[in-house]
């Protein structure tokens, strides 16, 4: 995943200290209900699509922009699954990050899957009883975008 130019702004002034920083997941699915997936290149792992958004960017317009940039797929944002503080991250090269994840169900419209960026080795879609092996958090939300459910959030305790 490369780094965008505006972090690389603020992190010459920050260090290496805690950015809390928004993210976009979009879960995605096609007509016949399967969910499109793409193994990353940094991890081997496959994941759901995610990245973050520009400066001013609206989350849904960031999860349809990253998923045509990573995996040539034409789609739109349907609704927000769920809202969640994850913990925070440390990067190999030191950088320290806490996103606050926003995850948005979209609609496959166009294009074909495909890896359309370096940050990814394979993309594909997968019928949601037949997955790849997934972290918990793709699992989490794609269980959440299948749902009819309300937008889910941390409860607070």
């Amino acid at each position: 995943m490369s780094t965008p130019d505006f972090i690389r702004t603020i992190r010459a002034a920050a260090g290496q200290q805690l950015l809390w920083l928004p993210g976009v997941t979009a879960v995605v699915f096609d007509d016949e209900g399967r969910v499109l997936l793409g193994r990353r290149a940094d991890t081997g792992k496959w994941a759901v699509v995610g990245g973050m958004p520009d400066p001013g960017e609206q989350p849904a317009a960031c999860a349809v922009r990253e998923v045509h940039e990573e995996t040539g797929v034409r789609c739109v944002a349907e609704r927000v699954v769920l809202v969640q503080a994850l913990k925070p991250t440390t990067f190999p090269n030191g950088d320290v990050c806490q996103f606050m994840d926003i995850t948005i169900r979209c609609r496959a419209v166009g294009g074909e899957a495909r890896v359309n960026d370096d940050e990814s080795l394979e993309v594909g879609w997968f019928d949601v009883d037949a997955l790849p092996e997934l972290d918990e958090f793709g699992l989490f939300r794609i269980k959440q975008a299948m749902s009819d459910e309300p937008t889910w959030f941390d409860p607070t305790t």
